[in-house]
């Protein structure tokens, strides 16, 4: 391919023979084309690269197999390194990504240049339709004082990145299992984010994926609290209060939990990982106080905001908007934002 692609998809493979075409067939039926696919191995002991390879016919798809086995997320940040697109889109060797999903991510970044990324889901947002433009402290708002969902539960699959915002934010930090919660809740400290449709493709379960186990969590229980206690939280200090209490109530609720299990050693664990002190649990710890609009963009007259994409156009489109319209802020009894 000698013309610079638009879009970088990434797919890094570890012994995904069995699946590993099907992911590739679903990159290739994109509605979206403007794309280089690139399949980075990590030293499979199977099949997976000669099935990989059987693809380059195509030539959007490149094929590259590491010298030595780096890991997961090292070798997701590795395969940022080959990407030569001003977008970055992840898909798992082991997913199927439904043909609109780069068609639908694309359009809506692109339209939003105040956006370092975007992230889709697997269920709604709550707070309004998609595409949903949103600041750092919205995006605190949204999972601190809301229900959250923005950054458990997100995969790096669910993710389409500006190039450059995600080498500034040095990619993916590489901390285990459960790094991508880290990537998100560094990242929406710092940038904005552009919460899009979900359901854009189906993450497979297969007995080939590793056990991820209730302690890999705990290292990033006090990645949170640190977070909530850094200068760079985009949190008012009136909301950093409230939201350092829900966070000490849900861990308490973790422990209780571990223990009526018999789990012991994990009830332990949380605590003494929570990164928590003494202090800190006498000051916050209060039933936590969440609202499912918390982080939700109102415009001036407190309603909801649309994107003009939604909106129907033509005579008279105006006037049946603003006839069906009502102050949903003000009758939910929701702060304007």
């Amino acid at each position: 391919m000698s013309q610079q692609p638009k879009l970088s998809v990434l797919m890094t493979s570890y012994n995904r023979e069995k699946y590993i075409g099907q992911a590739i067939e679903s990159v290739l039926a994109q509605t979206f084309t403007d794309f280089e696919l690139l399949i980075v191995d990590d030293c499979s002991s199977d099949n997976t690269v000669s099935v990989a390879r059987s693809y380059q016919n195509d030539s959007r798809v490149r094929v590259v197999v590491n010298e030595h086995n780096l890991g997961d997320y090292p070798n997701r940040n590795h395969a940022a390194t080959y990407a030569r697109g001003s977008f970055l889109k992840y898909h798992d060797s082991d997913d199927i990504m439904y043909p609109c999903c780069l068609e639908v991510m694309m359009k809506a970044l692109e339209s939003e240049p105040r956006a370092g990324f975007a992230l889709s889901a697997n269920e709604r947002w709550p707070g309004g339709p998609c595409p949903m433009f949103s600041t750092p402290r919205q995006s605190f708002q949204r999972e601190f004082l809301g229900w959250g969902g923005l950054f458990w539960g997100i995969m790096p699959a669910h993710a389409l990145f500006r190039a450059d915002a995600f080498r500034a934010l040095k990619g993916f930090p590489e901390a285990g299992p459960h790094s991508d919660v880290l990537c998100w809740l560094r990242a929406c400290a710092k940038v904005n984010v552009l919460l899009v449709q979900g359901d854009l493709f189906w993450p497979r379960s297969h007995e080939g994926q590793g056990p991820v186990t209730a302690f890999d969590r705990v290292p990033i229980y006090e990645e949170i609290w640190r977070a909530l206690n850094g200068l760079d939280c985009p949190l008012t200090a009136k909301e950093l209060f409230q939201a350092r209490r829900n966070w000490c109530y849900w861990m308490l609720k973790q422990v209780v939990f571990s223990s009526l299990h018999g789990r012991w050693q994990l009830a332990f664990c949380i605590v003494r990982s929570s990164g928590i002190s003494p202090l800190d649990w006498a000051r916050y710890l209060r039933r936590g106080h969440r609202s499912g609009l918390a982080g939700t963009p109102f415009d001036e007259n407190g309603e909801y905001i649309v994107p003009d994409s939604l909106l129907p156009k033509g005579p008279g489109a105006e006037a049946r908007q603003s006839e069906t319209s009502g102050n949903m802020a003000a009758r939910l009894g929701a702060p304007v934002r």
